[in-house]
């Protein structure tokens, strides 16, 4: 369990096709603090550590999460932002994420607003049902409150803070981002499936 509050970026060293799996090498001074077999978000989706060697460590993406996020567009140089499970022992700063992300988002637009930036992204709309006003996203593992909520799109403000410690300079239109809708949301839409 996460809650989207990243706790930096890695870089990709190499990425390593080995059948279906994709075999990441990234490298972030956190590195020496992660051991082999814990949880990471990478862009928001948890994947097990599996190497860790000086400053870098191995993590394998299946060829399900492949499918379903950015990850498999992975090149050298580029950074990824990362947060480790969390503790419950403090605050929540974001929301709680689970690191399954449900689906890609495309951005579609970017403005910058004067020392923050508008960023608007389409969805598939079969997720509509699980995102509303003033509610959390987790968008490349950043928790993200959204706003001018359609059936397809939705935007997001980004603070400099996020902005400079963050991927989010990265994303242009065009780009895809990994989501994952508020689970209280897909409670509540189960819920009413189910009775009907």
């Amino acid at each position: 369990m996460f809650t989207g509050i990243i706790e930096t970026l890695a870089e990709v060293v190499t990425t390593k096709r080995d059948g279906g799996n994709l075999i990441i090498t990234m490298k972030t001074p956190l590195a020496n603090e992660l051991k082999i077999d814990q949880s990471v978000a990478h862009n928001g989706v948890c994947l097990t550590v599996t190497n860790i060697q000086d400053n870098t460590y191995q993590t394998i993406a299946v060829a399900e999460t492949l499918q379903k996020t950015n990850l498999g567009q992975l090149i050298p140089t580029q950074h990824v932002n990362l947060e480790r499970a969390m503790v419950f022992n403090g605050r929540i700063d974001g929301h709680l994420v689970q690191g399954h992300v449900d689906s890609v988002g495309e951005c579609i637009s970017v403005k910058e607003q004067d020392g923050s930036w508008l960023y608007r992204f389409r969805f598939p709309e079969e997720f509509a049902a699980l995102i509303v006003e003033k509610g959390s996203i987790c968008m490349n593992g950043i928790s993200l409150t959204v706003f001018d909520v359609t059936k397809n799109e939705f935007s997001v403000a980004i603070i400099p803070y996020t902005y400079s410690h963050t991927n989010v300079p990265q994303i242009m239109p065009g780009s895809l981002v990994n989501l994952e809708f508020d689970i209280l949301g897909k409670y509540v839409a189960r819920q009413l499936a189910v009775r009907s």
